[in-house]
């Protein structure tokens, strides 16, 4: 694996969760059907289709307020930070992978050239509750990953299927 110099060392521990969340949501989805990756299982819940596809488009987002004009295919599901609707049938898990797999090392590529003034510069997002940094935004969005991977982690073991695989 070739190491890079990231530019800004306010970034060092993000990228590197940047790059286990990169394999997790691989892992956590593999093997989920179609059928159960649309399950809300009786509940208001999101379901994992509705999960996985946020954080894919989250992903693409961070990658468009850095400069780079770029859209996912499944974008219109999640424009805007819109939540899960009810009735509406999400893309396939498939779709979500191809298009992580497409967003993964170009974002890498723009979070380690992100330097302390783009970084401690206005929040993009414009996050409610406060005067926030780009870096305040991105700490959030890298741990909602977390958060999300989790979250098809515990639907996996709801549905019946084995625990992620590290």
């Amino acid at each position: 694996m070739e190491i890079k110099t990231i530019k800004s060392t306010s970034l060092d521990t993000l990228i590197q969760l940047y790059d286990m969340h990169s394999g997790f949501f691989q892992n956590v989805i593999d093997g989920i059907s179609e059928k159960d990756a649309q399950n809300r299982l009786n509940t208001k819940a999101n379901h994992v289709a509705w999960i996985a596809g946020s954080i894919v488009n989250q992903r693409y987002e961070i990658a468009r307020v850095s400069g780079v004009e770029i859209r996912n295919d499944s974008h219109d599901f999640f424009k805007d930070f819109q939540g899960i609707k009810d009735g509406v049938k999400y893309p396939a898990l498939s779709q979500f992978l191809s298009e992580w797999n497409a967003i993964t090392p170009l974002l890498k590529e723009i979070l380690i050239n992100l330097n302390d003034d783009q970084l401690h510069g206005p929040d993009p997002f414009k996050m409610p509750g406060g005067e926030y940094s780009f870096l305040d935004s991105l700490t959030f969005m890298i741990d909602r990953e977390s958060y999300c991977i989790g979250q098809i982690g515990l639907y996996r073991r709801l549905l019946g299927y084995e625990a992620m695989k590290y």
